[in-house]
């Protein structure tokens, strides 16, 4: 079952949700003040320790297309 995030329009809390695809834009209220929330976007990137005990981005997740093994929030990497 897939973690959704959202995020309160109000005071700006950012939580998850566990529920499945079809449930994904139900109301989901603020788990801190109750009000409305929108559906987030969540940016991961994955990575595994190469043959050389380099850290490396795992390929084939998708992407965003820069060229860094598929890893989606590559971006936002400090590397």
């Amino acid at each position: 079952m897939p973690v959704y995030e959202y995020v309160c329009t109000t005071c700006r809390n950012r939580f998850e949700k566990l529920r499945t695809m079809d449930k994904m834009d139900d109301e989901a209220p603020c788990p801190d003040c109750g009000n409305e929330t929108s559906r987030a976007l969540s940016v991961f990137a994955s990575f595994r320790v190469g043959d050389g005990g380099e850290m490396e981005f795992l390929s084939g997740m998708g992407g965003c297309g820069c060229g860094a093994g598929g890893a989606c929030a590559c971006s936002a990497m400090d590397y």
